[in-house]
């Protein structure tokens, strides 16, 4: 049976390496049989700011949210695996997608239930790092992020088959005009072959 995945991109610019790489396992995926719902926060003009409306009643997990955040339950529901792409600025994901997570993945529905409702569903974290493999070892940033995504939310919403991969080296600035398209193409690849691994079919 073919595997419907829900795929958040977390980058401003639609020409962005992030961007590509979302639309190139976008292109992957289907072309395996399976369906993909693109969630592009920036362009569908998410609002991160965590309201009244959609701040937790630890007192009511049935509480109704804001019909925006109810929507994108739906579509999280909806889903067999969960691919997020995004960059990592400031060691951390963009402000748009941790809001994401802030209004959505939310009490009464993530999390506070005996029996998660998000329990089954793959989760794979694909962070974009410009640093080499050798500077975010030293840096620590791969483990911080891990703890984050992968324990902190993942884990603690009841997905236990849920992964942070990341791809590094992904600065073009410093890499010459002449070879940045080979290391794009690079990138794309291994991008590929991430989602292959850990979402395989």
């Amino acid at each position: 049976m073919a595997r419907h995945t829900l795929l958040v991109l977390a980058h401003p610019r639609t020409d962005s390496l992030t961007a590509q790489v979302a639309a190139r396992l976008r292109t992957r995926v289907e072309s395996e049989g399976g369906t993909v719902d693109v969630l592009d926060l920036y362009a569908e003009g998410f609002d991160p700011l965590l309201h009244p409306a959609d701040e937790p009643d630890w007192e009511d997990r049935e509480k109704v949210y804001s019909p925006e955040v109810h929507a994108h339950m739906d579509r999280i529901l909806a889903a067999d695996d969960i691919l997020v792409v995004f960059p990592v600025w400031w060691f951390a994901p963009p402000a748009v997608l941790k809001g994401w997570i802030d209004r959505v993945w939310n009490y009464g529905f993530a999390y506070g239930r005996s029996r998660p409702r998000l329990a089954g569903k793959r989760l794979l974290w694909l962070a974009l790092m410009g640093g080499t493999a050798e500077e975010i070892e030293e840096l620590g940033m791969e483990k911080a992020l891990g703890l984050l995504l992968v324990t902190g939310i993942s884990a603690y919403c009841g997905l236990p088959d849920a992964a942070l991969r990341v791809l590094h080296g992904t600065e073009l600035s410093g890499v010459p005009a002449e070879l940045r398209a080979d290391r794009v193409t690079e990138l794309l690849t291994a991008a590929e072959k991430t989602v292959d691994e850990v979402l395989a079919r």
